[in-house]
Order: structure tokens, then C-alpha cells, then sequence
């Protein structure tokens, strides 16, 4: 698109299905590379990425001609679909439905990629249902509970 200059950072969240604690720390960095890959070959930049064993953040800039949803979409699909030739977890893997997408400017991506960068010790913390339903708030997301991802206790 000729002519077009934007600048969009979008905080994406997403987690395992039924989030179950699967993700480990022996293959986590090399998912988050497959992961980058797949963002890459999108065209688009991943700024940072960084998880626990139930759910991921990523932080992209994205070009205007993307639909986040379908970004997200692709993410989902192959790295599941990796995680799954891998053989890495017992059964079959699979994301929960839905996501989290919060937009941010550029003067705030050192807090976000400081934050995205630091998920292992602040769950140490938190839990992902209060992280989750903070970001929500923050962001004055109007939550139906029914629509929320599934929480296994």
C-alpha cells in the first residue's frame, strides 16, 4: 500500500485449551522461535514473546492489511499443529478459543516487552485468571463470563 505509514503494537494472549499447565520449560524457546516464524512469514514483527505453561504473550506491530484475528488464527493452527509432530505432551495439544488483543503505543513497548519478557516470575505472583481479567479492566473490556476461556481450578 503505497503511501500508507501506521504504526499498530498489539499485545495478544492466548492459552492451552482447558488451561492445562502443558507447555515446558525443555521445548517452550523452541516453540516461541516456531512461533516468531510464523508471524514472520506473515510479513509481520514480533517485538517480544514469553509465556508460562498454560497461556503466551506476544507483542507484534502489525501492517494494516491484516486481520488479527486470522494472525492469530495461524498462530494457533501451526504451532499446534508442531507441538502436536513434536510429540512433546501426551495426547493431543490445542489452544483454547479466543484470544485477548490489546493495542499500545509506541512509548509504552519497553514496559510491555519488559513485562512479556518477565511472565515466568510475575506468575510467581499472579495467577493467569487475575493477569487476564487485569488486562480487561484495564483496557474497559466489557466481560461476559460465559465467553471467558475455560478455567480449570
Amino acid at each position: 500500500m503505497a503511501n500508507t505509514y501506521t504504526q499498530i503494537y498489539i499485545h495478544i494472549v492466548f492459552s492451552v485449551k482447558g488451561r492445562q499447565s502443558l507447555i515446558q520449560k525443555s521445548w517452550k524457546e523452541e516453540l516461541h522461535k516456531y512461533i516468531c516464524g510464523i508471524v514472520s512469514g506473515k510479513e509481520q514483527k514480533v517485538y517480544a514473546i514469553g509465556g508460562v505453561a498454560d497461556h503466551i504473550h506476544i507483542l507484534v506491530s502489525i501492517k494494516p492489511n491484516i486481520v488479527i484475528s486470522d494472525l492469530v488464527r495461524d498462530i494457533k493452527a501451526h504451532s499446534s499443529k508442531w507441538i502436536n509432530e513434536k510429540r512433546v505432551v501426551k495426547g493431543k495439544f490445542q489452544w483454547q478459543e479466543g484470544f485477548g488483543a490489546f493495542s499500545y503505543a509506541q512509548s509504552q513497548l519497553d514496559t510491555v516487552i519488559a513485562y512479556v519478557n518477565n511472565q515466568e516470575l510475575h506468575h510467581q505472583k499472579k495467577s493467569f485468571r487475575d493477569e487476564y481479567m487485569e488486562l480487561l479492566q484495564k483496557f474497559d473490556i466489557t466481560v461476559d463470563e460465559k465467553y471467558l476461556f475455560e478455567w480449570i481450578e
